[in-house]
């Protein structure tokens, strides 16, 4: 192996249990400022946010990009693309549009309080970011002897701000955005893209992701070897197998050396 892909949400950054933390704070505001039943407020938030991101205009776009629900709750959407600047105009009616919609099932009416909500979402998120255990670590041990890369799906300007506020920018030698190309995972010319932008051959590339319909998937389109980070409550259905399954990040350096040791890829770890 000469090099390592890394997937960034749920896998180097925490993503889904940090945005559920900012809708823990919404809804604790939600009962201050507007007398809500704070778990209640919660679950409909989120069956709603669901429910106008599907009906959204900008649907498509989100799932071929891969921009979640919950990301269209926080993001800016910054450029000039014309599917961006479609989904920033939507993103900022549907942010207040849900949480408004989360008060109104309690039969609160609050001509400003699901912008209000929204806003408070928005900061909390940005503020409760936080790394994966050993997240740091990891890519340290590494970065002496692999290329390092990121390979996220999202929107260009949030996953910047993102890999901003993780502090592990330095460590990739290069990054691949989705949204910058118009295309994602697990399309497999992302993958080649950015192999080819570090100089290595997929045979010669290992991609770490939780992801089993876009990044292990993705690896496998692309002809590369993939070790999947099971990370509890991010697990979608796929019809895919890892070549490595790993519960957590220090456990990479390990699975590169026996490869390094002409270990059977196949023999997947628990």
């Amino acid at each position: 192996m000469k090099a390592v892909l890394f997937d960034l949400d749920d896998t180097l950054v925490v993503d889904e249990i940090v945005s559920h933390r900012a809708l823990e704070h919404t809804a604790r505001q939600a009962l201050e400022h507007h007398g809500a039943e704070p778990e209640q407020f919660a679950r409909d938030a989120v069956e709603l946010a669901q429910t106008h991101w599907k009906a959204g205009t900008s649907h498509s776009y989100c799932r071929a990009i891969g921009i979640s629900a919950f990301e269209c709750l926080w993001g800016n959407f910054e450029g000039e693309a014309e599917d961006l600047m479609a989904l920033r105009a939507w993103a900022i009616t549907y942010r207040a549009r849900v949480f408004d919609a989360a008060l109104r099932a309690q039969m609160i009416e609050s001509a400003m309080g699901g912008q209000e909500l929204a806003e408070t979402f928005a900061a909390a998120r940005r503020r409760l970011q936080r790394l994966m255990p050993d997240a740091r670590e990891t890519l340290t041990r590494l970065s002496g002897a692999y290329a390092l890369g990121l390979l996220t799906n999202g929107a260009p300007d949030l996953q910047r701000e993102k890999i901003a506020a993780s502090g592990l920018g330095n460590f990739f030698q290069s990054v691949a955005i989705s949204g910058e190309f118009g295309i994602g995972k697990p399309r497999a010319e992302i993958f080649q893209w950015l192999a080819a932008t570090m100089n290595v051959a997929a045979e010669d590339v290992v991609m770490v992701g939780n992801s089993l319909e876009r990044d292990i998937a993705g690896a496998r389109n692309a002809g590369i070897l993939s070790i999947w980070i099971k990370v509890p409550g991010s697990e979608e259905p796929a019809d895919v197998e890892p070549d490595f399954t790993i519960a957590g990040l220090a456990e990479i350096p390990a699975i590169l050396a026996s490869l390094e040791e002409g270990a059977d890829p196949q023999q997947n770890t628990a």
